[in-house]
């Protein structure tokens, strides 16, 4: 997946339904509300609820600059 894949403006966080941050190298997909991330594996997105895993804070603070 890349940053201009038309899918992304399609894809929503499982829980809130709000938009997803694409992170590189195109490994996951990040939702800054709820702090989780919800990997990509071979190509396709894991959006159930059970696959998002939660970002520490060190890692947000990181990562707030992407969305």
């Amino acid at each position: 997946m890349t940053p201009d894949d038309p899918l992304l403006k399609i894809l929503a966080c499982p829980l809130d339904k709000g938009p997803l941050t694409l992170l590189a190298p195109g490994d996951a997909l990040y939702n800054p509300r709820l702090r989780r991330r919800y990997p990509i594996v071979d190509g396709i997105p894991q959006l159930l609820p059970s696959s998002g895993e939660p970002v520490p804070e060190a890692e947000h603070k990181d990562l707030r600059h992407l969305s």
